[in-house]
């Protein structure tokens, strides 16, 4: 299975395939590879899978590196005229870290999108909410940003934390890991890392402490552990931390 190392290497332009031109308007650019799953995508989209294929050589898919879970991607455009789970659309399935850089390279950046709209990456079969039974019982590492860090830190951060996905960077606790999720706000956007067992402390902690490193932020940096089931009862913007690293 990849590793961090093996999806760093792809990264670093041995297996990653050709960027193309950005050909989209500035929501619909998350759909691309989507194999049909996606709903609502103009025509221009639908051509970018088969640019990819092209640009592709043969070599490159011949060796793929496939990752530990099968991943899907999500986003999410806050449509009021729509009901919220019609306004949650799945992007893609990621099964190899090929599959990875090449969407990568294909959607916007997180800073790109409009407020309201959120990039979600799951593990297959899990659903980005807090209804899934995956997820009812747990919660999220939750890291807060000013808005000046947006252009600055947003994208850095996105990055690492769906490398830290991708790469069982969580070790025996990554099977406890249920996906992250960037929520891009006019206050001040927000990246989760989400678990299956708010309960368990070690592995929650261990996950905390983990993430944070990877992230690079300074011991000052305080980030929080909220459970679903706080944040979904909270009366008020902020649910209680449940722990803290």
């Amino acid at each position: 299975m990849a590793t961090a190392d093996a999806i760093v290497k792809a990264e670093g332009g041995e297996y990653r395939r050709k960027e193309v031109e950005e050909e989209n308007s500035p929501e619909a650019a998350v759909a691309v590879l989507s194999g049909g799953e996606a709903r609502d995508l103009p025509g221009a989209l639908q051509t970018l899978r088969r640019k990819a294929d092209r640009e592709c050589p043969l070599e490159v898919l011949r060796e793929q590196h496939p990752l530990q879970y099968r991943w899907g991607l999500w986003f999410f455009r806050n449509d009021r005229s729509r009901a919220w789970q019609d306004n949650l659309q799945l992007v893609t399935k990621l099964n190899t870290v090929e599959d990875f850089w090449a969407t990568y390279s294909h959607i916007k950046l997180a800073s790109k999108l409009s407020s309201g709209c959120d990039y979600a990456l799951f593990k297959d079969g899990i659903q980005p909410m807090w209804e899934d039974n995956r997820n009812k019982r747990g919660g999220r590492w939750l890291l807060s940003l000013a808005k000046q860090q947006r252009h600055i830190e947003l994208d850095r951060l996105w990055l690492e934390t769906l490398l830290c996905l991708l790469g069982e960077s969580f070790e025996e606790h990554s099977k406890e890991v249920c996906g992250a999720v960037v929520n891009i706000r006019a206050k001040g956007d927000k990246i989760a890392v989400w678990t299956s067992e708010a309960e368990n402390q070690a592995g929650v902690m261990h996950i905390g402490h983990v993430y944070k490193e990877r992230l690079g932020l300074s011991t000052k940096t305080i980030i929080g552990y909220q459970a679903h089931t706080d944040t979904a009862a909270k009366s008020n913007s902020l649910a209680k931390n449940k722990f803290v690293v």
